[in-house]
């Protein structure tokens, strides 16, 4: 049987109006339909034509009233948007995001099954432990990173239990003898573990993927370690090649040590690109939308993942020194995101205006400029030189971003023979080239 030629996994992050913090300014931003289906519908649609792998739904339960004079933090909610689109849609995968610090295993399980019946087993589930938010839920403080992690590391173990715990079996549906279900086939399982103490089962089968398609972004040891242990894809933070590689490395071997084959956990780093018909109106839109960057809150939205770097002792068009960062295992937030600013400021001297105009464009995920062919050919070079197995791409304004990736960027793609024209028939899981759980059967 010949082998099928390895090509790029695209996906698409939708976050209402676009990633950049002044996109809802641009005069066809569709802004006034951001909390409507209106403008995900057209995106999907877009997207599905171009044959991009899967949407993928960011999400967050985080209200900022710092960032609210100049944009909105989040849009709908994950799961009942994918809902909306799953409807709308036939071949594109659907990843929703879903907090391990703020839901129970028992709700998402029924919920994930659910969208996976639903959709013909298009559904994914982007796993995160959140950074801040813990007020909207009670008056509890935050849980600190490890025992954050700590909890999401037994939260899947658990979850993927209930997922599997109705066999396909279990469904007899023999109308003449009176017998819908064989409890045969039920597994009630009581899982006893330092955080979660519950019993199964789910109360419906399987999905049609086993379990979803689990996603994963956490850049930190132990968020490695998770990815490695669990994740079928990985939405990495890798501004560089040099980045990039390192990551894809590490990953790969924490995985394979993990006793999983490295092959079925799939890196996307985050593309946020800036196309452009030529680099020069490329470049000519990239300074038109900072142009309109609120500065101000840009600065306070950098200084909240920067805790303890006082960035009011420094000039806009000033670096920060390296003895003004604190070790990042003190560090509390998204230490990823630390860890990336901190690099950029020591090592590559950005000034606290670029870092700023970085994190506003594409929130510190690598966010090249030009046109088509030239982003294509900068894709190409990461993904064939052991940097990526594709790319989670964000356009930085709706709806002209996205059109732009779906009806150049791709199209450019795909004359490189990187990227498919077709869908695989079949689930996300087969359109990824993803193994089912071993527990469930093809039939």
């Amino acid at each position: 049987m010949t082998e099928r030629k390895r090509q790029m996994i695209l996906g698409l992050m939708l976050n209402g109006v676009g990633m950049h913090q002044a996109s809802w300014r641009k005069s066809d931003s569709r802004v006034e339909e951001a909390y409507s289906l209106s403008l995900y519908r057209d995106a999907v649609r877009a997207a599905e034509a171009a044959k991009i792998h899967l949407i993928f739904l960011a999400d967050s339960p985080l209200h900022s009233q710092k960032l609210f004079p100049v944009r909105p933090l989040r849009f709908l909610e994950s799961v009942t948007l994918g809902s909306a689109l799953a409807a709308i849609s036939d071949n594109i995968g659907i990843v929703c995001t879903l907090s391990t610090t703020f839901t129970e295993p028992y709700n998402i399980a029924r919920q994930l099954t659910s969208l996976d019946h639903i959709s013909n087993g298009r559904v994914g589930w982007n796993i995160v432990t959140s950074y801040d938010g813990a007020h909207h839920y009670s008056d509890q403080p935050m849980l600190d990173h490890s025992a954050r992690h700590k909890r999401a590391s037994e939260y899947v173990e658990v979850i993927s239990r209930l997922f599997n715990s109705v066999d396909k079996a279990a469904l007899v549906m023999d109308r003449e003898r009176g017998i819908f279900g064989d409890p045969s086939h039920v597994h009630i399982e009581k899982y006893e573990g330092e955080v979660f103490r519950i019993s199964g089962p789910v109360n419906m089968p399987r999905g049609p993927q086993g379990r979803p398609v689990y996603a994963q972004a956490g850049t930190s040891e132990s968020g490695k370690s998770l990815a490695a242990a669990y994740a079928d894809m990985v939405y990495a933070l890798s501004p560089t090649l040099e980045e990039a590689q390192d990551y894809y490395a590490d990953l790969k071997a924490r995985t394979a040590k993990a006793g999983r084959n490295p092959d079925h956990i799939k890196v996307l780093p985050g593309c946020s690109p800036v196309i452009g018909e030529s680099e020069a109106e490329a470049l000519s839109m990239h300074r038109q939308l900072n142009d309109l960057i609120n500065f101000e809150v840009g600065v306070a939205q950098l200084q909240d993942l920067l805790p303890g770097v006082n960035l009011a002792a420094y000039d806009l068009d000033e670096a920060v020194p390296a003895e003004a960062f604190p070790e990042t295992t003190t560090v509390q937030v998204m230490q990823s995101r630390y860890e990336l600013y901190r690099y950029m400021s020591v090592e590559r001297r950005f000034t606290v205006r670029q870092m700023v105009e970085h994190n506003c464009t594409a929130g510190g995920h690598w966010s090249p400029v030009g046109s088509a062919e030239k982003i294509a050919e900068e894709m190409h070079h990461r993904f064939n030189n052991a940097g990526a197995d594709g790319f989670n791409m964000s356009a930085l304004y709706q709806p002209g971003g996205v059109t732009r990736i779906t009806n150049l960027l791709v199209p450019a793609l795909q004359a490189r023979g990187c990227f498919r024209t077709e869908y695989e028939p079949g689930t996300l899981r087969d359109n990824l080239g993803l193994p089912y759980p071993e527990e469930i059967g093809r039939g």
